[in-house]
């Protein structure tokens, strides 16, 4: 008879993954050292998850911001640009960022494929579209909601990994910044 799953084991286990994912990379991700550094072993971690892909894609559902609470109540386009802006910074340097960096992983390995994360980075990507193309009906800041929830989400994401790569604070910060303004302004010009 099989022993029931150690659901606490189970969520420790996946809170460890996506911080060694972050500092080691997901290119050359082997279930052996993961699980060393776990303190468990490659079999346990198969029994949990089933296949490194799923105990990936299982950690980083446990690290996705609840976008829905992000824009919620926001209908003021002030505070849209404000909610935008936060949160670039949270993911970009705060908080977030090791979850970003694992994140900014999982899509270019999405980009492959038959890539078994291809669910994952499609699922991440409309949510994250379609509450901010929510909020921007809201508050009236787009005649294309979709559109331009595109062009936020995409263009933040690059900007954060032009961060991860090259390190350079200020001229990203900037940039994001710059390409709210340009995207939502408002205030006339």
């Amino acid at each position: 008879m099989a022993r029931p799953l150690d659901h606490q084991k189970r969520a420790d286990l996946l809170a460890g993954v996506v911080a060694y994912i972050a500092g080691h990379g997901l290119a050359a991700l082997s279930l052996r050292p993961l699980a060393a550094e776990l303190g468990t072993s490659s079999r346990m971690l198969i029994y949990y998850f089933g296949t490194k892909e799923e105990l990936l894609v299982q950690a980083l559902a446990t690290q996705r911001p609840d976008l829905t609470a992000l824009f919620v109540d926001v209908v003021e386009p002030e505070a849209l640009c404000d909610r935008l802006v936060g949160f670039f910074d949270l993911n970009s340097e705060g908080a977030e960022a090791d979850s970003v960096r694992v994140l900014l992983q999982v899509l270019g390995a999405a980009c492959a494929p038959d890539s078994p994360y291809q669910d994952y980075a499609n699922a991440a990507i409309a949510t994250f579209v379609t509450e901010l193309a929510a909020a921007l009906r809201r508050t009236g800041l787009a005649e294309d909601p979709e559109v331009v929830a595109t062009l936020l989400v995409s263009a933040l994401r690059g900007i954060i990994q032009d961060r991860m790569i090259t390190g350079d604070r200020e001229r990203t910060t900037r940039a994001a910044r710059t390409l709210i303004a340009a995207v939502l302004p408002t205030r006339p010009r």
